[in-house]
């Protein structure tokens, strides 16, 4: 049965969907072991849990592409399903317009069918009413809407032609096109960039149907989602609410659980004792006593669920001259991406590469590798600079060959700084345990695979890593051990993504690609640059702010210019003002940790929720706002 924290005021609609104890095998692996779940009419399901676990198997379930070892599944009658899997199909063939309106075939099926229908019909009235009903007289107008808000390719383009990213938002598009009554979504968020995420935020936020999905974009969870589903252990345990709201009741599940384990072992300690000083002869209480024991003795401890232990290799030390870039220019077919852009990367800098597809991030990436050669400009890398590239593809894997061998190469040891570890080891830190360590790659979930090649890629090393769309096909878990590996790392860090969590997360600078071959740095992590952003915008509407030229990077700090008294003042004091900020997030935190929070605040628990985020804010602005002062200092000593 799926295990429920539920909100005594939650207002239960009527279920379109049901999966009742279903069981799912591959092998030894249990994905589903008598997993349950109901969904309801007009819920946004955000799917969670560990790569690997089941999710997307689930998904296939319930939009019936895949039959279970056994339990049932249920749909209303007439239900229509929209489904984006992970791995889908196009017609090659077609253009991206024709792909797309096949996703509304029982609505063009209508329409023939009534235009070549007798006017007089009885049966044309009521095909007429159901066209009017599902807005089938649209389909082509909304066809291009989506294709335009996602930026999918051009309408008339050939689907052959496209890139996978490319295929992916014509998939996506196809299966929002007909408003289905049940919308399975398996990474939505995949391959589209900032712009197009939070228009489809926008999009499911008024969706009247329901929503069951998959994704890595904890912003997106915590925009859409209305009620959390997480897959543990084969299980589903159910938490009303967005992400925040689930990561909060989940750590009480925790507590609960972890001291209900201790009470459970002081028991059995007492017991134990008491067993061993008991004299041979007994009665009837004290034989009622050791049943008991046994009794509690023989229930399992709550299962941890296990964190990938990410490891990077460290840094070696970097020369003054890192990766610099002088006046550099790039075009492709008659449009020019990029003209006259400067950049010198300095230790410790982590820099977000920002904006839609198809700007020039990713040319970008090849130029300062030396994949591409620049249209004009000079690159130069240091002599002591050893990058470590994670483009989007990734690395190739052996289907044919084991983890061990595939990460081994040969090799029963893997070499971290000045240190050995073993392969097992290694692979361990990774949750592959000893049957899954010697597993044929083809075998792996889409998850594992993702665990393979991040143990594959992070053991080269390197002191600049280069990621190229990093938290693709990642689980949260392992998102967030990404996250600290990668802030702890002490070389230098360039990450291409559209994950708006990971950027403010990871990344003190943000190079953004804003369109018309603009580039703009700005010190800081993505919110503060947005803020920015806004304000460079409000200042243009009144006239006051200058017109930006060519593509050259705009730095927020002015170079080698002093600190002003204030500034001074305010860096000085800016390191007590953050940990005040932080001890209040921590007091909230806390709060809202309690078990008995909602009881106590059920009159304003949602000001305090808002108040909770306007504080995280503040530390989000603080930190930046000490990056940029300290960029001002550091350049002004620099320059002498």
């Amino acid at each position: 049965m799926a295990k429920i924290n539920q909100s005594p005021n939650t207002i239960q609609t009527a279920a379109i969907a049901s999966a009742s104890e279903l069981v799912m095998r591959y092998g030894d692996q249990v994905l589903l072991d008598g997993a349950t779940l109901a969904i309801h009419e007009g819920e946004r399901i955000g799917l969670v849990g560990r790569n690997g676990c089941g999710k997307s198997t689930f998904l296939r379930i319930v939009a019936e592409e895949l039959k279970p070892d056994s339990g049932k599944l249920a749909h209303r009658k007439d239900l229509i399903i929209g489904y984006l899997p992970q791995t889908f199909e196009l017609d090659e063939s077609a253009t991206v317009m024709e792909n797309v309106l096949s996703g509304a075939k029982h609505i063009s099926d209508l329409i023939d069918e009534y235009e070549t229908m007798d006017s007089e019909s009885s049966k044309s009235g009521e095909l007429l009413d159901k066209i009017t009903h599902l807005d089938g007289w649209s389909l082509e107008q909304r066809a291009d809407s989506l294709i335009n808000h996602l930026h999918a390719p051009s309408a008339d383009k050939e689907v052959k032609t496209l890139s996978g990213g490319e295929k992916r938002r014509v998939a996506l598009c196809r299966a929002l096109l007909a408003r289905p009554d049940f919308l399975i979504l398996d990474e939505p968020t995949n391959h589209l960039d900032t712009e197009a995420i939070e228009w489809l935020e926008v999009f499911l936020s008024r969706y009247k149907g329901a929503c069951l999905f998959v994704t890595h974009d904890r912003y997106f969870l915590d925009r859409i989602a209305t009620r959390m589903v997480e897959l543990f252990r084969g299980e589903f345990i159910s938490y009303q609410g967005n992400y925040t709201e689930y990561l909060l009741a989940r750590a009480e599940r925790m507590a609960t659980e972890e001291l209900q384990e201790h009470k459970r072992q002081r028991f059995l300690k007492k017991e134990l004792d008491w067993v061993r000083r008991a004299p041979k002869a007994r009665g009837s209480k004290a034989k009622s006593r050791i049943d008991a024991y046994f009794e509690v003795a023989e229930k399992d401890a709550p299962e941890q669920d296990l964190d990938v232990d990410l490891i990077i290799p460290p840094a070696p030390r970097l020369a003054n001259k890192i990766i610099e870039l002088r006046d550099v220019g790039m075009g492709f077919d008659g449009r020019r991406l990029f003209d006259h852009l400067d950049l010198d990367l300095e230790e410790g800098q982590r820099i977000g590469i920002v904006g839609r597809n198809g700007l020039g991030k990713s040319t970008l990436i090849k130029i300062m590798l030396g994949e591409l050669e620049a249209d004009s400009g000079t690159v130069e890398i240091g002599k002591r600079t050893q990058i470590n590239y994670v483009d989007q593809n990734r690395l190739a894997l052996d289907d044919s060959k084991s983890v061990w061998e595939d990460v081994g190469e040969g090799n029963q040891y893997v070499r971290l700084g000045d240190e050995n570890i073993s392969l097992r080891a290694y692979l361990k830190r990774f949750l592959f345990t000893d049957d899954r360590i010697n597993t044929k790659i083809e075998l792996l979930s889409g998850g594992e695979r993702s665990r393979v090649l991040l143990a594959k890629i992070l053991k080269r090393g390197g002191n600049v890593i280069v990621l190229d769309e990093p938290t693709n096909d990642l689980d949260l878990g392992t998102l967030r051990m990404l996250e600290e590996a990668l802030t702890g790392f002490r070389g230098c860090v360039i990450a291409v993504s559209h994950d708006r969590y990971f950027l403010n997360r990871v990344c003190n600078g943000i190079l953004a690609f804003e369109g018309e071959g603009v580039v703009k740095y700005n010190v800081g992590n993505y919110d503060y640059y947005l803020e920015k952003r806004a304000e460079g915008s409000k200042a243009a509407k009144t006239g006051s702010s200058s017109v930006v030229s060519g593509a050259k990077i705009e730095k927020v700090r002015e170079p080698a210019r002093k600190l002003k008294w204030k500034e001074e003042k305010e860096l000085e004091e800016i390191e007590g003002v953050i940990l005040a900020a932080e001890e209040e997030v921590a007091q909230l935190e806390a709060s809202f940790a309690a078990p008995d929070f909602y009881e106590n605040h059920k009159e304003d628990w949602k000001e305090l929720e808002d108040k909770l985020a306007a504080e995280k804010k503040k530390v989000s602005n603080l930190y930046a706002r000490w990056e940029e002062l300290s960029a001002i200092k550091a350049a002004c000593e620099a320059g002498g």
